[in-house]
């Protein structure tokens, strides 16, 4: 029997596969297609401290290898999360996490000190990478003071484990990447979509809302892996992989990269067990290779 367990700072996962914010609402969406129960964690839609109408429609398209979308944080925000759906989310048998959004530090910071109250919510991923809504988001995400403002603030409020998730439209993910290390995140996340745009020939007007979209699936994955492995050597905390991942290949090189553990996100569109199938395919890959623990597969490229 092989190892799949993974610890990301206090939380000890099952098993490295957890699914992307924004891609299965709050798991209820799709636990009529697998066993929640399975996946190392599961992190919840963005939520913001008020409620969010998000961005006009159309605002998801296809694109050859990939999809853009500009949704643009819909959701009813934190005390509804807290009322209605935490109640009827939090006995799962997975680790819950709560992908966190704001427009100023302060409602990043309020938003925070609730969540932390939440006994069945163990972890956070402060999202300072969203490209599709016009104040905060990305903003906060782009450089390196802006960043560690917003971390730091943060980390003074909440006591469980902090990953941030960072945004790949910069110029160097590393730098980013040891600014919040340095104040204090216990993980980061990337990497989150890319800012793409699509044209409609017929009508030559922009295809979504918003002219441009946030791109994510297989056409982002190099990009992805290759700012994993950057992170990876640049930090000591745990990095959490995603972009463009559809099958455990594609976890396990992400994994090799530096990843320790991975989200799935675009890949739930197509296929909503893709999650189970890659644990089963990671297990698999470990028995072929004789490897006990999967923790011997990360950060295990060879150059």
């Amino acid at each position: 029997m092989v190892d799949l367990g993974i610890k990301i700072h206090n939380l000890d996962l099952k098993n490295p596969v957890m699914t992307a914010s924004g891609t299965c609402g709050f798991g209820e969406e799709i636990a009529d297609f697998f066993d929640l129960s399975r996946l190392g964690g599961l992190v919840v839609k963005g939520t913001t401290l008020k409620h969010r109408e998000g961005n006009a429609y159309p605002r998801m398209a296809e694109t050859p290898s990939g999809m853009l979308n500009a949704v643009g944080l819909q959701n009813k925000g934190v005390d509804n999360f807290i009322a209605n759906i935490y109640p009827r989310i939090k006995d799962m048998d997975t680790h819950l996490i709560v992908n966190v959004n704001g427009s100023t530090i302060e409602e990043y910071v309020a938003l925070t000190e609730r969540l932390n109250e939440l006994d069945k919510i163990p972890a956070i991923e402060l999202n300072i990478s969203c490209p599709n809504v016009k104040e905060g988001g990305m903003a906060f995400g782009i450089s390196c003071p802006s960043a560690e403002a917003v971390v730091k603030a943060v980390r003074k409020v909440y006591s469980k484990t902090l990953i941030v998730k960072l945004s790949p439209n910069v110029t160097s993910i590393a730098e980013i990447a040891k600014a919040v290390e340095g104040q204090g995140a216990d993980s980061v996340s990337l990497i989150n979509t890319l800012l793409g745009m699509a044209v409609n020939a017929e009508t030559r007007k922009p295809v979504l809302s918003t002219i441009t979209g946030g791109l994510s699936g297989p056409a982002v994955k190099p990009i992805a892996i290759r700012m994993v492995w950057q992170v990876y050597n640049a930090v000591k905390i745990p990095v959490i992989g995603m972009g463009g991942i559809m099958n455990a290949t594609d976890a396990i090189e992400f994994m090799i990269a530096g990843a320790s553990a991975i989200q799935v996100g675009t890949a739930l569109f197509i296929d909503p067990t893709i999650p189970v199938q890659i644990i089963d395919g990671i297990t698999q890959y470990m028995e072929r290779h004789k490897i006990q623990s999967v923790n011997e597969i990360i950060g295990s490229l060879q150059c």
